[in-house]
């Protein structure tokens, strides 16, 4: 079959999707708005088409004049970025593809929408709301929208049943996938005879990375463990723009003024060849984000065997069992985040077990079966709705 996706970028929650879809001797055209820095193009190479050349003038003024100050408005361009219609049409057509997959309600996805629909090819929207949620606004701009984006969504977030919340017919959780990568039996721990923690995530003050440091500098203050060698915490993560550069700097300073050199290793822009080193190192990944609609890092943590510390507000924090597969913290407190850290970092036998059980989690729940399986139904039921032929789910 001809997977078609369109999305702002190669993001790297996809990577095992792609690899899934082209081993089993599907087709994939990936469309994104940009490239980013680090991306990893092993299974498929984007057609990056980029904007309009009208748009990228009022992104210019948008980004650099308008809120420059403002280190959210760079992405402004993923709801508001138009693409080159005439060659996303080309594209499009020439591909011919049977299921298409859009990235968010923005007014590229629309754009495409509208092209896919005209061909009559099935279009399903993938986004990060939650699948429950809450009832859909009303007002004539949410309407024109939802009648401009595809009638079909799936997304990786669970969310929380709670008063008012409801799924809609249409809706399907499709969690991402991960490949398993080291079994327990198949890694060792604690390299050095110290436990290491690894966080990985863009140097944005949102992913707290200084939170955590303040929470393994009080545990050690504290008396909660015996000795600095006996921790080595990683941090991961891309800077690239002068926010993220910024950021970085301030992380750096924090580790020298606190003569922290010892036992904290900054890295930043690290491929993604180069991570498995990283994951293998590690014996705890930490996750101490606000704001974090979903993440697949802690699903690449568990393919490694290791337990997952991260935040109850994450929207993915339903792939972490609290308890069994890690911990969730209370968003944005250092102090619960301080407890949990300390809590596993005092018993290496609890990280063993909740690494191990953290992997079969993964074997069992967020497989390429899963995934391709429920694509196909939603496919099928876009063209039942049509009254068109339907096709059978491969079954692996």
């Amino acid at each position: 079959m001809k997977f078609l996706y369109v999305a702002p970028r190669y993001h790297t929650n996809q990577m095992d999707i792609m690899k899934g879809l082209v081993e089993r001797g599907h087709e994939v055209c990936f469309i994104s708005h940009y490239a980013a820095i680090i991306e990893d193009y092993s299974y498929v190479t984007p057609i990056v088409l980029g904007y309009s050349k009208l748009y990228k003038v009022l992104d210019y003024l948008y980004v650099k004049v308008i809120r420059r100050k403002d280190p959210e408005a760079i992405v402004f361009k993923i709801q508001h970025g138009f693409p080159p219609v005439r060659r996303l049409k080309k594209i499009i057509a020439r591909f011919d593809p049977d299921v298409v997959i859009l990235r968010e309600r923005s007014v590229y996805s629309m754009a495409a929408f509208l092209l896919c629909k005209r061909r009559g090819y099935p279009c399903i929207l993938y986004n990060q709301n939650p699948l429950w949620s809450e009832p859909e606004k009303r007002d004539l701009a949410h309407r024109v929208v939802r009648r401009l984006s595809p009638a079909f969504r799936m997304t990786p977030v669970m969310g929380v049943k709670r008063e008012g919340a409801s799924i809609k017919d249409n809706d399907c959780f499709v969690p991402f996938v991960v490949d398993p990568q080291r079994a327990p039996g198949e890694r060792s721990y604690f390299a050095g005879d110290r436990i290491h923690i690894l966080c990985i995530g863009k140097y944005e003050i949102r992913k707290h990375h200084l939170m955590l440091l303040q929470a393994v500098e009080k545990l050690l203050r504290s008396g909660g463990l015996s000795a600095d060698e006996r921790i080595h915490v990683t941090l991961i993560g891309e800077a690239t723009n002068h926010f993220q550069k910024e950021y970085l700097r301030q992380v750096r300073q924090y580790v020298m003024e606190h003569q922290m050199e010892e036992m904290v290793t900054v890295k930043t822009n690290l491929p993604r060849r180069a991570m498995e080193a990283e994951y293998l190192e590690a014996d705890i990944y930490v996750l101490p984000s606000t704001r974090e609609m979903a993440s697949v890092s802690q699903l690449e943590a568990m393919s490694y065997s290791l337990p997952v510390i991260c935040s109850d507000k994450n929207g993915t924090a339903c792939y972490v069992e609290d308890g069994v597969t890690g911990y969730l913290f209370k968003d944005c407190s250092q102090e619960d985040l301080q407890d949990k850290l300390g809590s596993l970092l005092a018993d290496r036998e609890k990280i063993r077990e909740m690494g191990a059980a953290g992997y079969q989690s993964l074997v069992e729940k967020y497989n390429f079966d899963h995934y391709y399986n429920a694509v196909m139904l939603m496919r099928d039921k876009i063209l039942q709705a049509h009254g068109m032929k339907t096709g059978t789910a491969w079954k692996g």
